[in-house]
């Protein structure tokens, strides 16, 4: 380039100083820029967007876009959003967007969907939706951005709103509403618009990032026949299966108590992070295979895989749900002495589960008297549930007085204790129990369940009215009863009249 003096072009100069930065070379690319003697507006855009993407250069990202307006150069659409992503407080995003109204660049969309995600960013969402509203000619990106402020803000109905309301959806539209309601927990709907999403046409067909997030609803759910449909799906169109889409793959399929078809995933991975390490002892442990646990842990130490917090967390939980006491002390001794892990209170509740469950209540409850942490309410609850199914009160009351300190309106603690002392025949004391629920104003949570029809689920409640059709649901529930008590009725009317002589196991 020296040579030919193509050095002298800027548009080749910027392009040979993006490659040398994607090949690691960002210093060498720096010094090419700043011995150019004529540098344009489109050389600094391309540094700005270099330096942007590295957050130890994002304050000399943002000095260069300063510098390229004191030389007199003007900025352009391309300018702004680049130095929008190095920006890191409020304050300098401000200054930026005065700037771009100041030269009329505000109206550009490119530049109003990198302000949108900034505002929102930093939670400013009504600001966010002000730059939004005052576009005239949005495109489906700043849609987008718009929908993705409004998920990052837990609304979802104002993300739905827009969602529903967009002219034109791509398959970033589509995910960010499904990761939104997965990502607060409503799974539900989550499935649902995924559903939808797969019925109608869109521009785009589903990715990977679609696919990731719908098999994390159908794990939460146990949506084991769509989570397998997502599969084949996967697997019939050739999508690129990367390590986090097959760790979703081996929690959905661990979750829906198919632990086998987890373990033969894990094995066909050519490629194994941490993360999947710890997801298949994860997947193990959670349906009873402590041995095979401990067995892929040792398979992990092996193969020079660093175990981290998360991986001794399913480990203690395998010896807990297995009973394996002896090996869950050792695991717990050796992940700091031998990998330097410091246990945190997680790694305390699963001992204090793994001795309650194995009966040794005294060292469960020394364990949660010498950790350096205040025990919550999962570690009082965990030692309550031992004490009741132990039967020991004294155990069970004082586990109770922290619980009500920590965690005061849940009524399945008093419920527990309340049980303990009726087991042991104690019931002027399970009364008293249940007269403090009453006095303090703690309401039982009531029963539920779910159901699916037609590829929907519905939850109710005990004694639950707000579904639609409530009425004849419960006018065909009283029908059923009627049966049920009649067929009954006459099946022991049956049996009355039978010989005594003849075996009663032949008519049962």
């Amino acid at each position: 380039m020296l040579h030919r003096a193509l050095d002298e072009d800027n548009f080749i100069l910027s392009q040979f100083i993006h490659k040398c930065s994607a090949l690691g070379f960002v210093s060498y690319a720096y010094s090419i820029f700043t011995s150019n003697p004529n540098p344009n507006i489109y050389l600094y855009n391309t540094l700005i967007s270099i330096f942007s993407r590295q957050q130890h250069l994002s304050k000399d990202a943002i000095c260069l876009y300063k510098q390229a307006r004191t030389i007199g150069l003007y900025h352009d659409t391309y300018s702004i959003p680049f130095v929008l992503n190095a920006v890191t407080c409020l304050i300098t995003s401000t200054q930026i967007h005065c700037e771009a109204i100041l030269t009329g660049l505000n109206n550009d969309v490119h530049v109003a969907t990198s302000l949108v995600r900034i505002y929102s960013s930093f939670g400013c969402i009504s600001d966010a939706r002000k730059v939004f509203d005052e576009m005239r000619n949005k495109d489906v990106s700043l849609w987008n951005a718009m929908i993705a402020g409004y998920v990052k803000a837990h609304d979802m109905d104002t993300a739905k709103y827009l969602f529903v309301n967009m002219l034109e959806k791509n398959v970033v539209s589509w995910t960010t509403i499904i990761a939104g309601y997965t990502q607060g927990n409503q799974f539900s709907q989550a499935i649902g618009v995924f559903r939808k999403m797969m019925s109608v046409e869109v521009s785009a067909k589903p990715d990977e990032v679609t696919m990731l997030v719908a098999l994390s609803a159908c794990a939460h759910l146990g949506e084991h026949e769509l989570g397998e449909w997502i599969h084949s799906y996967i697997i019939k169109h050739r999508f690129r299966r990367t390590v986090s889409l097959n760790n979703t793959l081996i929690d959905m399929y661990a979750k829906s108590g198919n632990v086998k078809k987890a373990v033969e995933l894990f094995e066909s991975m050519e490629i194994r992070s941490g993360v999947t390490w710890s997801t298949v002892i994860s997947a193990l442990a959670v349906n009873g295979c402590g041995r095979e646990a401990i067995n892929m842990f040792s398979r992990m130490e092996m193969v020079g895989i660093r175990p981290n917090s998360v991986t001794f967390i399913a480990l203690l939980s395998a010896c807990s749900h297995a009973g394996l006491v002896e090996e869950g002390r050792l695991y717990f001794k050796t992940m700091e002495e031998n990998h330097g892990i410091s246990p945190d209170i997680r790694h305390y509740g699963c001992m204090v589960d793994l001795f309650g469950r194995a009966g040794y209540l005294d060292e469960a409850a020394n364990m949660v008297k010498m950790m350096p942490f205040e025990a919550n309410a999962a570690i009082w609850g965990s030692l309550l549930a031992a004490a009741r199914n132990q039967g020991h009160v004294e155990l069970g009351e004082q586990a109770l007085q922290h619980l009500t300190e920590v965690e005061p309106h849940n009524s399945g603690n008093y419920s527990l204790v309340s049980n303990t002392y009726a087991a042991l025949g104690r019931w002027s004391e399970a009364r008293v129990a249940r007269k403090i629920m009453r006095d303090t104003g703690v309401q039982k949570s009531p029963g539920g369940s779910f159901i699916k029809v037609k590829d929907k689920i519905y939850y109710f409640y005990s004694g639950d009215r707000s579904h639609p059709q409530c009425e004849r649901i419960y006018r065909v529930l009283s029908h059923l009863n009627r049966a049920s008590k009649t067929i009954l009725h006459e099946y022991w009317e049956y049996v009355e009249l039978l010989d005594a002589d003849s075996p009663q196991e032949d008519h049962l």
